[in-house]
Parts: structure tokens; C-alpha cells; sequence
């Protein structure tokens, strides 16, 4: 069996590369085949060539950059007609030097394209899922065509969020978690190995506070944007911390940390700025960071999960809020973030998997329609104010879920059960009524 690794990101590639140490994929010959995701590949380094990440490119036989071979072609738009498919499996079978009847593929978003284009390219392939951080958690954005789900045999994910499974694949795939210690130890090798300069001195109580420039996602304005970020400040000064140590988003503007670092500096605490390429959960673990704070970043509960560093956010009721639509893919990840660090006590996994199961439920009820059972359980029991906070009243409407409002009698009779309106369940059910007397009276006839 020939394993294909079609992978974007560090975090993936750290993914996969523990999950192979730690035995928890079969044997076979694996093949990285890296591409670039950004919208402008230009402006980055991508997982082929980054030199912090050659030590867990050598974990594969062989690279075979898609890149290379697509150029120009930007990978997220290659989708080549049905008619092309058969020439191009064999292309690309002759290209890699593999045999199509025995690959595995191994996919990070098999919904979008180039995922898609290769599960079409090799139609029988048993498909795996390598997770990428929260993202993982949330449901499938489109309903896959059956014989492509049914290939989905299994979701590799790194156990950041001990104890909750991710909805990625469910409900046929086999979950299979990376464990802590192995993901930790894949990770800690893309270390660059830069010398520790003062941002990074270690003497002083430091937190860690990452940027996340949601204006650019259209969520809130730039003054709104400002004022989040202050309160990620604030929510830092809550340790006691003698310096804060920001990392901005790269697309975020300067004067954005100028401000933050007067708002620092004004309560009489240090404040540097780190622009490096460490990945965050590195950076946390160099200044032993007394906490972390972000918006709803997959680092929060990876560096819980892993070093066991303190996390802390602000501004994710708001997030949740705005999101829209509804199934917006970020959901699920600011719900987690949300609920973990809450001024309340933290929700146990059971809790928080039959939340995460609630709200990608109302988020896809196609795609997570075996979910509607834990979504209707849950709604019965929480308390009002949480039901608002997770939960759009009109998207309950919608699917018929316990919490909507109650609506006009139009609504109420528009108001899909089941899949359906009222209306329309009503107008098939004597559909279905007026054929079975049909069929009566024909065999009463005997005809």
C-alpha cells in the first residue's frame, strides 16, 4: 500500500508525522505530496521548503511537491472537468510512480480542491483525515457524495482537546487521537533553533498574547478590532505578569501594537513585540509564559494540552455572535475556546463533546443529521443564557429544536419537521394516504 500525504500546513505535517512514530497508521511506502494554500504563494514559505519542518519531511520515502507540478495553477483551483479525470490518473499515477489500485490518501479538507480533485483522481482509495487543529472538530461544510464518504475510514487528529472527538468524517470514520506526548515531541522539532533573544528572555513573569486580525474577516470594525485587543491585555494582567509579550498577526497594521503596548506600558508593565517564525505553542514554552491569551486560536488548547500553561481569551461571546452564516466553519473552534475558558469552571469532556455535537448539529443538520438526538438533549437542559450564547434563535426555528421562539401560526406551519415544512409534511402524507386507498381499491376490484 502506497500512503499519499497531500498536506498545507506545519500543524498537519506535525500531525501525521506523530501519528507515524506513534504507530498509529498501517505500513506502507509514504509520499508527502506538499502544496501551498496561501492566496499568494509568493508571500510565504510553504511546507515544502521551510527548513525548520526537514526532519518531519524525512519521515516520508519520498516528496513529490504539487506545487511543481500544478504551477501556475494555484492548487485551491484546480478542478479539472469529468472528462479529464481518467487521463489524469494516469498522469499523476506515472507521475509519483505509484499504482492506483493500492493508494491511501491522506487529506487535510477532502470537501475543497486539491483534497477533492485527488480523491476523484484515485476513486477507489480507502481516504484518511489529518486534522488541523480546532477546525477538525467541526462538521463537514458540503454532504460528500456516498461513495466518497464511505471511503473515509479515519480521522488522525492531534488530542489537544483530550477526550472530545472530532466531527470531521463522522459518523463512519474511526477516530483515532495522537497523543499529547508524541504531538508535542513532532512539534517541538520544527524549532528553528534561533538564538533566544531578549523577547525571549525567560527571567522575567511573562504572558503570551496572540494577535488575531478578525476586521480582515469582516467580523467587527478596526476600532472594534482595538478594543478587543485591549482586552486581551487586560485579560493577560490578570497573572501578574512583569512583561507581555504580543504576536501580532501578519496581516495586522502597526499601529495596532502601537496602542496595545501603551495600554501596557500605562499599567506600569514591559511589552515586546514577536514577529518570529516559531510556531505560538513554542514561543509559550520559551518564555514559560505564566499564561496565554487569544481570541479563539487553535494554540490555546494545544499549549494546555501540552505543556500545561494556563489559557485565557476575550471577545469570543462577541465572535460568536457574528459569525454568519451560521455553519461559518469558525464556530466550532471559538465555541471550544469559549467554553474552556469561561470564568466558570471549565466543562468536563463529556459536557463539552455533547456541546460540540449541539452546535455542529445546528450548524450542518444535513451533513451531522445523526446529531440531533445529542442537539435536542442538550437544548432541553441548558440554561437560557447559554442556549443564546451558542445558539441562533432563528436557526432553532429553522430545524425545530427545543429553545425556539414559538413564532407566528404562518411560522409554525412553515417550520420544518424533519427535513421538510409543515405544510409540505402534510401535503405528502395525504399523497401517501390517497395512493394506498388507490391500491386498495384495485385489489378490491381485482385488478
Amino acid at each position: 500500500m502506497t500512503q499519499v500525504f497531500a498536506l498545507h500546513s506545519a500543524y498537519g505535517l506535525a500531525t501525521a508525522s506523530a501519528a507515524i512514530d506513534a504507530g498509529l497508521l498501517p505500513p506502507g511506502e509514504r509520499v508527502l505530496v506538499p502544496f501551498h494554500s496561501a492566496r499568494v504563494p509568493e508571500t510565504s514559505t510553504g511546507i515544502a521548503r521551510n527548513p525548520a519542518l526537514a526532519s518531519l519531511r524525512a519521515r516520508f520515502d519520498r516528496v513529490e511537491d504539487l506545487d511543481a507540478l500544478l504551477g501556475p495553477l494555484h492548487p485551491s483551483g484546480w478542478t479539472p472537468d469529468e472528462a479529464e479525470l481518467p487521463l489524469l490518473s494516469r498522469l499523476f499515477a506515472r507521475a509519483w510512480r505509484v499504482d492506483p489500485r493500492t493508494v491511501e490518501l491522506f487529506v487535510q479538507s477532502p470537501q475543497v480542491a486539491p483534497a477533492r480533485t485527488l480523491l476523484e483522481l484515485f476513486p477507489g482509495a480507502p481516504v484518511t483525515i489529518v486534522g488541523d487543529g480546532l477546525m477538525t472538530y467541526s462538521p463537514l461544510r458540503v454532504r460528500m457524495p456516498h461513495p466518497v464518504a464511505a471511503r473515509i475510514v479515519r480521522v488522525v487528529y492531534a488530542d489537544v482537546v483530550p477526550g472530545v472527538r472530532p466531527l470531521a468524517g463522522s459518523p463512519a470514520a474511526a477516530c483515532v487521537p495522537v497523543p499529547p506526548a508524541a504531538f508535542r515531541t513532532a512539534l517541538e522539532e520544527t524549532d528553528d533553533g534561533s538564538p533566544h533573544d531578549a523577547v525571549l528572555d525567560r527571567d522575567a513573569p511573562t504572558a503570551l498574547v496572540l494577535g488575531q486580525y478578525l476586521a480582515a474577516l469582516g467580523l467587527m470594525t478596526a476600532d472594534e478590532e482595538l478594543a478587543l485587543q485591549e482586552r486581551l491585555i487586560d485579560r493577560a494582567l490578570e497573572w501578574s505578569p512583569r512583561r507581555i509579550v504580543f504576536r501580532p498577526h501578519p496581516s495586522a497594521p502597526p499601529q495596532l501594537t502601537r496602542a496595545l503596548r501603551a495600554r501596557a506600558e500605562a499599567r506600569g508593565v514591559a511589552f515586546a513585540e514577536h514577529t518570529g517564525a516559531v510556531p505560538a505553542e513554542l514561543l509559550a514554552r520559551r518564555l514559560d509564559a505564566r499564561v496565554v491569551v487569544a481570541g479563539f486560536s487553535t494554540a490555546l488548547p494545544t499549549v494546555r494540552a501540552l505543556y500545561g500553561i494556563p489559557i485565557a481569551s476575550a471577545g469570543t461571546r462577541d465572535v460568536l455572535a457574528r459569525l454568519a452564516p451560521f455553519e461559518n466553519s469558525n464556530r466550532i473552534p471559538a465555541t471550544i475556546v469559549d467554553a474552556l475558558t469561561r470564568s466558570e469552571s471549565a466543562p468536563d469532556a463529556e459536557e463539552l463533546q455533547l456541546l460540540v455535537d449541539a452546535v455542529g448539529y445546528a450548524m450542518q443538520p444535513v451533513v451531522a443529521a445523526h446529531l440531533r438526538d445529542r442537539a435536542e438533549q442538550l437544548l432541553a437542559t441548558i440554561t437560557p443564557a447559554d442556549r443564546a450564547r451558542y445558539f441562533d434563535a432563528r436557526r432553532l426555528a429553522e430545524l425545530g429544536l427545543p429553545g425556539a421562539p414559538a413564532g407566528t401560526a404562518l411560522q409554525r406551519l412553515l417550520r420544518p419537521a424533519g427535513g421538510v415544512g409543515r405544510v409540505e409534511e402534510w401535503r405528502l402524507t395525504a399523497l401517501g394516504a390517497r395512493r394506498r386507498v388507490g391500491r386498495a381499491w384495485k385489489a378490491i376490484r381485482g385488478r
